[in-house]
């Protein structure tokens, strides 16, 4: 199977790309049609690698908008928490699915994902052909019974999900420092190591779990981490807010992969203090970004969630001239395909085809005098026209096979969270 992609603007220049099977075969100014290839017409486009949403909760689309405008421990104990606990299997089948057309059509191809009933989200991640790390949220809140349990279902989702799909990685997901015991983190940590497995992890979010932190255990959470032998390129943090000198080089020291949330810090009101880009990009961190779940952000577009980044690196600095868009967006395309191990996140020869093709006369992409300023601080998700990933169209011209029943399922499990208020 190949596709044909032809005068689209590609690395600055105008030129055709052939898909052979699931990669970019050959990128050249004209190649010659084959027979029974599929065309697709890049004029006026720009192809771009696909986004990487390096941290979220999928199925928590079914979510939006339910519990805005409150402070975060009472966000999460009385709205989030008791609806989460209704969920069945195939609520978050529909949910995932729903998450997996609104990434899909904002050009999202890659996404690093934390939930309940991890087979609906496999099954819907399989359903649309996106690729994923998908792992079981483990919380045992230093309950051994509870320990005990989620140890148990774990090793049943690697025995029946592990090497199951070419799109679908299972990864071990500690909620918290606050919500799993260290035993279990020991566990994680032995597992992880035995069979190659990535870590996903929330850390240091808030000012509460580090001091919290330093009255349990005497030291700060990453140095908690790094006592237990928690910290690896294996793990994949989300949230890093909290960080002082020492705990920003114990994790580049280790290669841990930080994942910055902008709009879900900012929406919660996690504290003045929201990722320390600067400090940490100066020492050589893997920066990643993500949207944090749709309760909290609330939708999935990774390119508004690169603009919040920036924007908000420039105020919280005073300084315009810090994470500029080029960088921004390697954010969300090379940093986030290097670090989960899916080739280099460029188009190019070799490479995985996982590209958008983006609509160069959307009005908010016009005129165009730099694509990587217009990507990041001008259009939006709304912009992307066609979604490949593995070599497969998944959007083609904004059309996303069986997006109105996958909406007419959402809005039939979200009656029963309206119901409760």
């Amino acid at each position: 199977m190949s596709i044909l992609i032809q005068s689209v603007l590609v690395n600055g220049k105008v030129s055709d790309i052939r898909i052979r099977d699931t990669y970019i075969e050959m990128i050249a100014p004209t190649l010659s049609p084959e027979d029974g290839e599929e065309i697709l017409d890049g004029r006026d486009k720009a192809a771009v690698p696909g986004f990487v949403n390096a941290h979220t909760h999928a199925a928590m689309t079914l979510f939006r908008g339910f519990a805005d405008d409150m402070e975060l421990k009472p966000w999460l104990e009385k709205k989030i928490w008791p609806a989460e606990a209704t969920l069945t299997e195939e609520d978050v089948y529909i949910g995932t699915r729903l998450a997996c057309l609104e990434m899909i059509r904002t050009g999202t191809t890659l996404f690093n994902d934390m939930y309940w009933h991890l087979p609906g989200a496999v099954k819907a991640v399989e359903s649309m052909g996106i690729r994923a790390v998908l792992s079981a949220v483990f919380i045992d809140l230093f309950d051994a019974e509870k320990r005990r349990k989620q140890i148990e279902e774990n090793l049943h989702y690697l025995s029946e999900f592990e090497n199951h799909s070419p799109l679908v990685r299972i990864a071990l997901a500690p909620h918290a420092i606050y919500t799993v015991s260290q035993e279990s983190l020991e566990w994680i940590r032995d597992v992880a190591e035995s069979r190659n497995l990535l870590i996903h992890i929330h850390l240091s979010e808030t000012r509460q779990e580090v001091d919290d932190c330093l009255k349990a255990h005497g030291v700060r959470p990453v140095e908690y981490l790094a006592r237990i032998g928690l910290l690896s390129d294996r793990l994949f943090a989300a949230h890093c807010n909290w960080l002082n000198e020492s705990e920003m080089d114990l994790l580049v020291e280790h290669g841990v992969h930080l994942v910055h949330n902008p709009v879900s810090n900012l929406k919660l009101a996690v504290g003045k203090q929201i990722f320390p880009y600067r400090a940490l990009s100066r020492r050589g961190a893997s920066i990643l970004l993500g949207t944090d779940g749709c309760s909290s952000n609330n939708n999935l577009d990774m390119l508004e969630t690169a603009k919040f980044a920036a924007l908000y690196q420039k105020w919280q600095s005073g300084d315009p001239t810090i994470l500029p868009a080029g960088e921004t967006l390697r954010l969300l395309t090379v940093n986030g395909y290097q670090a989960f191990r899916v080739g280099s996140g460029k188009l190019a020869p070799g490479e995985p085809a996982d590209l958008v093709l983006i609509d160069l006369n959307d009005p908010q992409n016009v005129p165009l005098y730099n694509l990587d300023s217009n990507l990041i601080y001008s259009i939006n998700g709304g912009a992307v026209d066609t979604t490949l990933c593995n070599g497969k169209i998944l959007m083609k011209e904004k059309h996303v096979p069986d997006e109105d029943t996958i909406i007419a399922e959402a809005h039939r499990v979200a009656k029963k969270f309206a119901e409760m208020g």
